[in-house]
């Protein structure tokens, strides 16, 4: 194996080894946001900057961290470290294997910035041109796998980090708006969360959040 493949089948078997892992999972319309991220496309064209709906799902999980700062925190041994931003790991597929660039500080900075400081980093990690700093490290983690069709998966924890967000795909199901069944673009997610750092409760607040701000997505341009 090559020393990617061995570090990271090291450190994962280490984290199901380890960390007890509770899996959180929610539902979320995606209209509103598919329609946001339309609109906001349309404005920034000029710039040449075209969002993904990963670009602003980092930005949901970086606000939600700071809104449910008891899920903003690292696991170690007798200390538990918290964090007063986010810097947001995401997992970027190679050729040989899997690395996390980092958006750090994503809570503070504009989808526009990340979209672009993601494209930038996504296009150097697979040419495996990252410096240690920009992949090592991370709050918490988003891997999104909804390109691929999967409808819903669980992650395993990356530690010292405490917790990951598990994106699936967005697919038209039958759901309930307004008290009335109908079609909407669904997506499941599914928080994986370090269960010595974050009580069940707080994960369910961070999903809640996490929901309601991609459901009602100007908050993520606020």
């Amino acid at each position: 194996m090559s020393n990617m493949r061995k570090t990271i089948a090291r450190r994962l078997t280490e984290s199901k080894q380890q960390v007890p892992h509770i899996y959180l999972t929610v539902d979320i319309n995606l209209d509103k946001l598919l329609k946001l991220r339309s609109e906001l496309n349309s404005a920034l064209e000029p710039q040449g900057v075209k969002l993904s709906v990963n670009d602003l799902l980092i930005k949901a999980l970086a606000k939600s961290l700071i809104a449910v700062p008891k899920c903003n925190v690292s696991f170690a041994g007798d200390t538990l470290i918290k964090y007063e931003r986010a810097d947001i790991s995401v997992a970027v597929s190679m050729e040989n294997g899997l690395i996390t660039p980092i958006i750090a500080g994503a809570d503070a900075k504009a989808v526009s910035a990340i979209s672009s400081e993601m494209k930038e980093l996504a296009g150097r990690a697979k040419e495996g041109k990252l410096m240690p700093h920009e992949y090592q490290g991370g709050t918490a983690s988003l891997s999104n796998m909804g390109m691929f069709g999967i409808k819903q998966f669980e992650a395993v924890i990356n530690p010292p980090q405490a917790m990951i967000m598990a994106i699936g795909a967005g697919e038209k199901r039958p759901y309930i708006v307004d008290d009335a069944l109908s079609i909407a673009t669904i997506m499941s997610a599914t928080g994986s969360f370090d269960h010595r750092a974050i009580d069940g409760a707080d994960g369910a607040e961070l999903m809640k959040v996490f929901k309601a701000l991609v459901e009602n997505p100007l908050g993520l341009v606020a």
